[in-house]
């Protein structure tokens, strides 16, 4: 989220630069807690399940950051397959059945789908 509030607020030509000294390692596919998909155990549980919204909040930023990088920088791939799988992770659930995710993984799920890959 900081990221791409960075990309908000920053010039185009400066983003690349900071987005590289705040996360160095993307291109070499790191920080990994980041990067893989949180897992949900209990969609019933409502504490638990907003790791579905948290997976759909990294893809749609990971997307929008992905985007605003140059087109060949390394760490755009990287970005992009990974909101991929947070989202693959996170959309199959936002009609759960259950009221502790459904009532408000739809408006996360919208984000989501409206930010397209780079």
């Amino acid at each position: 989220m900081e990221a791409d509030l960075m990309r908000r607020v920053m010039k185009p030509v400066e983003f690349a630069g900071w987005f590289h000294a705040f996360l160095p390692e993307v291109p070499r596919n790191a920080p990994r807690a980041l990067l893989q998909p949180a897992i949900v155990t209990d969609r019933t549980d409502p504490k638990l399940v907003h790791l579905d919204g948290l997976n759909l909040s990294r893809a749609w930023c990971m997307r929008s950051i992905a985007r605003a990088l140059p087109p060949r920088d390394p760490a755009r791939a990287v970005l992009s397959e990974s909101a991929g799988k947070h989202a693959t992770a996170a959309l199959a659930h936002v009609a759960s059945g259950d009221y502790a995710g459904e009532h408000w993984l739809a408006s996360f799920a919208v984000f989501t789908l409206s930010t397209t890959e780079p």
